[in-house]
């Protein structure tokens, strides 16, 4: 699906989630994250859902993208084309938001830095802990306990290695 048009002030970002999330509400689904990147000539928004169960498929993908596709376009909270996908975060998912932290603590992580820390640009570590006042998590390396500021990293990503004993990640995934 294709938009255009908008510009009413506010980050793109954060008014398709509001617009996004009482669909998804009505669904049983909720928004994991929202994007809006450029890739060559095009603008992609791209709307990650998923359900407490853990399991997006196709039919959940089109159910969301139907009323968001027209919420988008009566909004018309973009002022630039763009094409419209709904997905999965994945196992691999990014973790970005509060919520994405606590829900995953005790969990492994992929971690890499936007620029080399200690000789260590990525990483694997298990998630601790939580700092919303300095936004930063506390992580258990290999070499012990680490600080990590959210700010420092590229990205923050679930670890997926299908070789991880299922008692690495007790609440999350």
């Amino acid at each position: 699906m294709a938009g255009k048009k908008g510009g009413k002030g506010g980050s793109t970002v954060s008014r398709v989630f509001d617009i996004a999330k009482p669909i998804a509400d009505e669904l049983g689904l909720t928004i994991w994250d929202v994007t809006f990147d450029k890739e060559g000539s095009m603008r992609y928004l791209r709307v990650l859902i998923e359900k407490p169960d853990g399991y997006v498929d196709m039919d959940d993908c089109e159910a969301m993208t139907r009323p968001l596709s027209k919420a988008l376009d009566d909004e018309d909270p973009i002022d630039e084309q763009y094409m419209l996908e709904v997905g999965s975060p994945g196992l691999g998912r990014e973790l970005k938001r509060e919520e994405h932290f606590l829900e995953y603590l005790e969990c492994p992580l992929r971690i890499r830095y936007i620029r080399e820390k200690d000789g260590v640009k990525e990483f694997i570590a298990v998630l601790t802990a939580y700092n919303k006042d300095d936004g930063s998590i506390t992580v258990e390396t290999e070499d012990g306990t680490k600080k990590v500021i959210i700010s420092d990293t590229a990205f923050i990503k679930l670890y997926d290695d299908e070789e991880l004993p299922d008692e690495f990640c007790e609440d999350g995934d």
